[in-house]
């Protein structure tokens, strides 16, 4: 009987730490997301089939891909995303990368332009238009994500965050965002950072609304800026190289 109490009484304690994380969400902002995903569908559905099929034809493995991230109050979670690399090819290339362009307070570009062999044919199209996040309507819809809001981190790059620039986790993590339109590979970590919590500060219906108007113009810039890449840049150089330059010891331990 004791037993039975005390399971009892963790389930309450566990259920009402729902109830609080739930209650940080804006009732207006789940609202919105889940309305707006709705009514996108038509559109959206016949987008994903489309990239499925892409994909499917250009490469072996799954379309769908997972993994894990962190996301509101620096909770992990399984975001969902469209395959652009082989199947089986390894991310280690890719935090070494990142952890590069932080520690250096550079802008965060990525692999894709330095030429990355692990890409799948089309992948920086699909990458350039946002066109692989579509899955990511599915994590909106199971409340893992937001329309808008910061970037959703890999759990390697959330120890870069400092005490203050962790503000950023209190909202859900969106699909677009402040930093999303406003030309995210050429921004540092740390503007990042500065975006994300003035976001969390200041979110609002017409905030988000805001963001969201913006947003085609921006995937536009994207496919600007990667159709001038193709057509007038040469060839980038291998990105395993560029990696073997700063894979040092130092970016192999401990950050936090």
């Amino acid at each position: 009987m004791p037993k039975r109490k005390a399971a009892s009484r963790g389930f309450v304690r566990r259920r009402h730490a729902r109830r609080r994380t739930e209650a940080t969400i804006p009732t207006w902002k789940r609202a919105m997301d889940v309305s707006l995903v709705v009514m996108s569908l038509p559109v959206s559905i016949p987008l994903i089939l489309a990239v499925m099929l892409w994909i499917r034809i250009v490469s072996r493995g799954p379309a769908l891909f997972r993994q894990e991230r962190v996301g509101h109050e620096e909770k992990a979670f399984t975001i969902y995303k469209f395959r652009t690399m082989h199947e089986g090819a390894q991310t280690r290339d890719h935090e070494l990368h990142v952890a590069r362009l932080i520690e250096s307070d550079q802008p965060m570009v990525k692999l894709d332009e330095l030429g990355d062999s692990r890409m799948i044919a089309g992948a920086c199209f699909l990458r350039s238009t946002g066109l692989d996040e579509l899955p990511q309507l599915f994590n909106v819809l199971r409340g893992d994500m937001s329309l808008v809001g910061p970037r959703p981190c890999i759990p390697d790059e959330h120890a870069f965050f400092t005490t203050a620039q962790r503000e950023r986790f209190q909202v859900l993590p969106g699909i677009t965002g402040i930093w999303q339109i406003s030309g995210k590979n050429r921004t540092t970590f740390r503007e990042m950072a500065t975006l994300d919590v003035a976001y969390a500060r200041l979110s609002s219906p017409g905030l988000d609304l805001t963001v969201l108007a913006c947003t085609p113009m921006a995937v536009l810039r994207e496919l600007k800026h990667y159709l001038r890449r193709r057509i007038f840049s040469p060839a980038p150089a291998h990105a395993d190289s560029a990696v073997l330059e700063y894979g040092s010891p130092q970016l192999r331990g401990d950050r936090s």
